[in-house]
């Protein structure tokens, strides 16, 4: 049978070792490498079906895969205004007003990206923003997508008009005089007022999710660990894997929250392995705390407002039973830990259900800002994956700690952020990811920002904690080797080998020898996924 895509004049990077390898090419079968060589050798197993590129010294990597992304929800939330370049109240306020003139009458104006250092020492609140919202149902999500500013038309809509209590950590900011500010505290706070505002059509949100999928594809990316199966989710997934469309290989994890009972746990472990060609739902997604900005992160001591207090989960307790019984059925499963409180317990929680199952089950952490030193050992010690988001570091905390994050922490604690390499140091398999859409997803710069932790708005301002800076190649293990192996799919993905996934990312120079300033500019050429093309340049 002959091969169904040949790439020729190629340098072939292996991220074991930094190396290139010896052949210059590389022949594709039922999305499997299936053969390695020189050029002339490849080309002479071509058949007339063969489409043959010459990458003409174009650097080839296993493809890279973002370990904590997602994807649905981005696109929902990133078709709004964006935000994310406002760098005080004022650009924000003529933003929402230009935004305000553009919409007809009664539509809800949404936007996102909303960095909490723009309100300075103010209280984050929609009284902020008047009289600029006053009059317009809006909702603004904070760049963490943990909280949400609503205006005042938008609270009314919803009909919250004061507290309400949830069965998670989650919070209707009011006054003194119990009135709401319109700031929102995670999920089941900000859903109560989403959902009063028109929601996508699922023609809308399909075309939203393809768009944001191919420019993934575009920046590189051949898969990403998806950490939502939440509304249609799976539907939309299965629905353009099924017309040939997804461009992207995903991992899904559903959610977990708090209040789950065993029905919802059986539910759960029954959804694993299900999926079609390019995703599969695999693991299950939890959170043992929320984010710092808000001042709902676990933390061991609070933090200067004297919040960041309690864990997501009310009963902490529950959700190491949860924990135990997901490690039992062999679930493996992604915990967003921020604090070093919900660190702690969720590695505690590990230790405590492998005492009691099997011990391949690859559990892992999500975010891991701030951590004391006895709590990096244990990620190795405990098997535990570090997934992390260096970009966050970058673009929303300061070197000199003048940030929202770093005052409220204190100097201690921000001193210890990002702790990248000091848990691959300590032997942890440390994963990349962009968390989009509170970050880019581009995936070199993700890389770029592990290697220079500078704010990439303006890289002539000094790193925030470049200690902790990986180099080069360790970025790019992050994204292919590390990311397979949190996968439980090293055999298959992560090298350049036969037999091994046609998951390609095809770079005009090799992006470990590209200079971490210049790296997000650095041109990609060709991307392929399971064998097919996915992305490239008019002139490949």
């Amino acid at each position: 049978m002959h091969p169904d895509l040949i790439l020729i004049g190629a340098r072939l990077l292996d991220p074991a070792t930094g190396g290139l390898l010896r052949h210059t090419a590389l022949a594709v079968a039922d999305g499997r490498i299936a053969a390695l060589g020189d050029d002339h050798e490849m080309r002479a197993l071509a058949g007339p079906g063969t489409l043959t590129l010459d990458l003409a010294g174009s650097v080839v990597t296993p493809g890279l895969v973002d370990g904590h992304l997602h994807p649905v929800h981005g696109a929902e939330l990133t078709d709004g205004l964006d935000l994310s370049a406002c760098a005080d109240l004022d650009d924000v306020r003529e933003a929402l007003a230009r935004a305000k003139g553009a919409l007809a009458p009664g539509a809800w104006l949404h936007a996102w990206g909303l960095d909490p250092n723009v309100f300075g020492d103010r209280p984050v609140e929609a009284a902020a923003l008047a009289p600029v919202l006053d009059d317009v149902p809006a909702l603004l999500q904070l760049f963490d997508a943990h909280s949400m500013l609503a205006s005042p038309r938008a609270l009314e809509l919803a009909g919250v008009d004061g507290p309400r209590t949830f069965d998670q950590a989650a919070e209707i900011v009011c006054d003194a005089q119990g009135r709401p500010t319109g700031l929102l505290l995670e999920d089941a706070a900000c859903g109560l007022v989403g959902r009063a505002a028109p929601q996508a059509t699922p023609e809308e949100q399909r075309a939203r999710l393809a768009r944001a999928l191919h420019g993934m594809a575009a920046a590189g990316l051949t898969g990403g660990h998806a950490m939502d199966a939440n509304g249609d989710s799976l539907a939309l997934y299965a629905d353009l894997d099924a017309a040939g469309e997804l461009p992207v290989r995903l991992r899904v994890a559903p959610w977990c929250q708090p209040g789950a009972d065993a029905e919802t746990l059986h539910s759960l472990i029954e959804l694993q392995g299900t999926g079609g060609k390019l995703w599969r739902t695999a693991g299950v997604k939890l959170f043992m705390d929320g984010t710092v900005d808000n001042g709902t992160a676990w933390l061991e001591r609070p933090d200067c407002h004297g919040e960041s207090t309690h864990a997501f989960w009310p009963d902490p307790a529950a959700y190491t039973h949860v924990i135990g019984e997901l490690h039992r059925a062999g679930v493996p499963t992604a915990t967003h830990a921020i604090g070093d409180a919900a660190v702690r317990h969720v590695l505690d929680s590990v230790e405590k259900a492998r005492g009691g199952g099997p011990l391949d089950v690859r559990h892992r952490v999500e975010h891991i800002e701030t951590v004391p030193d006895d709590t990096v050992r244990r990620f190795a010690e405990l098997g535990v994956v570090a997934s992390m988001q260096p970009t966050h570091c970058c673009d929303f905390t300061r070197a000199d700690h003048t940030d929202n994050w770093s005052r409220r922490l204190g100097e201690e604690r921000a001193g210890r952020a990002w702790r990248c390499r000091d848990l691959w140091d300590a032997g942890a398999r440390v994963v990349l990811g962009s968390d989009w859409p509170i970050a880019p997803y581009p995936p070199l710069a993700v890389m770029a920002g592990a290697r220079h932790r500078r704010p990439s708005r303006d890289l002539s301002l000094p790193p925030h904690g470049p200690g902790q800076a990986l180099t080069g190649l360790e970025a790019l293990r992050a994204m292919t080797v590390n990311a397979a192996y949190a996968a439980g799919e090293e055999r298959v993905s992560g090298a350049l080998a036969v037999g091994f996934r046609a998951d390609l990312s095809v770079f005009a120079e090799n992006p470990v020898e590209v200079a971490a300033t210049e790296l997000p500019e650095l041109p990609v050429r060709l991307t392929v996924v399971d064998g097919r093309v996915t992305h490239r340049v008019g002139n490949l």
